[in-house]
């Protein structure tokens, strides 16, 4: 039988298809945003039936330094955002309390929270012995999604020294994706997912700045699975119907927004907001089981710790001027689930459990049968009496023109 996911991995755009208004950033990742570092430590060993603490392993670890190395004594403004709350983030209370971010993020697996946690706080009092004296103690921000369908996830696989890895290979630079880090083992749609990034520019008349997303992608169901709009995933379940679907883990998705706009705690909040519709775009609904868990930061201002001020001053940026940021991050949201999708391999995890590449040829063909390209010279006004672009579907849809139906790819002959 043929294997439509053994095409070479590429990005979405390297398929053709330019997603959304604004354009990305020079490296289309969260390390566009100035300052964001991005490590991974990846563990892949042993195949066939599960034995609890031997393996199959495909977990791993992924940090996000968004300080560069700094960030806890300069501290960054933080929001986040919870969809759905069958998730974590550890330390997620005191983001929302104190809107501060002062630890490096990091992305495992379920069960790994508590070692990548205990691993944190000894890397970080290692690097500021003065943690619990004259400094507060900290909160390690860890996120986590449930790995088990194709990891030995209860065999806690994950130690301090993979927590160090990923914290020193931390780097500014493109960011690898797919099975990488904390989305080793992770499913998305039930095609192979994890670790995918994105970011989007804005033009200098909106102020110029950048938006990065990071995504550990672990949801949803083939048939809800949709790219632009385009309903991929019904179109492809035939193909995939006598593939063994996990059916009791929901999967979950975490998703890490950094700005360098100037935004406050509750800006960031609402931007978080946001992150969610790009999730659902893609095919989310937020499952009772799964865990929708978005955190935020900006670079923008600095909070020292240490300072003899009664006060210090922060640049806020006018609420007036956020909508262009919100479909932004809608816009990098989707597409940095869908990189990790299109550059994901396919996986055979514990018992053989099986999750196939999303097939990049077959969705470059849905592709250029169905996009409408964005049109440059159509003015569409904003609230500020900006022009902006305009696709042909929004002209279309505010006409009340009909689409039509979706065709199914052909079957190929040696299918």
């Amino acid at each position: 039988m043929n294997h439509p996911g053994r095409s070479p991995r590429r990005r979405l755009r390297a398929l053709g298809l330019q997603l959304g208004h604004y354009p990305p950033g020079t490296l289309n990742s969260i390390t566009d945003v100035p300052g964001v570092l991005v490590g991974h430590s990846t563990i892949v060993k042993g195949t066939g039936r599960l034995v609890r603490g031997q393996g199959p392993v495909r977990t791993g670890v992924t940090a996000i330094l968004p300080n560069g190395r700094n960030i806890f004594m300069e501290r960054l403004i933080g929001g986040c955002y919870v969809l759905n709350g069958a998730g974590e983030i550890t330390g997620l209370t005191q983001v929302q309390e104190w809107g501060l971010i002062e630890t490096p993020i990091l992305l495992t697996n379920t069960l790994a929270v508590g070692a990548c946690s205990q691993a944190l706080v000894k890397y970080m009092v290692e690097k500021h012995p003065g943690i619990g004296r004259e400094h507060d103690v900290i909160i390690p921000l860890v996120g986590e999604c449930d790995d088990s369908w194709l990891n030995d996830i209860a065999g806690r696989h994950i130690t301090e020294a993979h927590v160090y890895e990923a914290i020193e290979a931390a780097r500014g630079g493109p960011v690898a994706e797919g099975n990488v880090g904390g989305g080793t083992g992770m499913i998305t749609c039930d095609f192979k997912g994890g670790i995918g990034a994105s970011s989007r520019k804005l033009p200098t008349h909106l102020g110029g700045y950048l938006v990065g997303i990071l995504v550990m992608s672990n949801f949803g169901r083939m048939q809800d699975l949709r790219i632009d709009g385009l309903p991929v995933g019904r179109i492809l379940t035939p193909q995939y119907r006598d593939l063994r679907l996990r059916k009791e883990n929901y999967g979950s998705i975490i998703a890490v927004l950094a700005t360098n706009a100037p935004l406050s705690a509750h800006q960031l909040n609402r931007l978080s907001k946001r992150v969610a519709l790009g999730i659902g775009r893609v095919g989310s609904y937020a499952a009772h089981g799964s865990g929708e868990i978005v955190l935020a930061f900006s670079t923008a201002n600095k909070v020292p710790r240490s300072t003899r001020k009664r006060t210090y001053d922060l640049k806020i940026l006018n609420d007036d001027y956020m909508d262009p940021l919100y479909r932004a991050v809608i816009e990098a949201t989707e597409e940095a689930i869908l990189n990790a999708l299109c550059m994901a391999e396919e996986m055979t995890g514990i018992n053989h459990h099986y999750a196939p590449a999303l097939p990049l040829d077959d969705v470059r063909k849905l592709i250029v049968r169905h996009h409408i390209p964005i049109i440059e010279d159509i003015s569409l006004k904003s609230p500020h009496g900006r022009r902006d672009k305009i696709s042909l579907l929004d002209q279309a849809t505010a006409a009340g023109a009909k689409l039509l139906p979706y065709l199914p790819l052909k079957k190929k002959k040696d299918d």
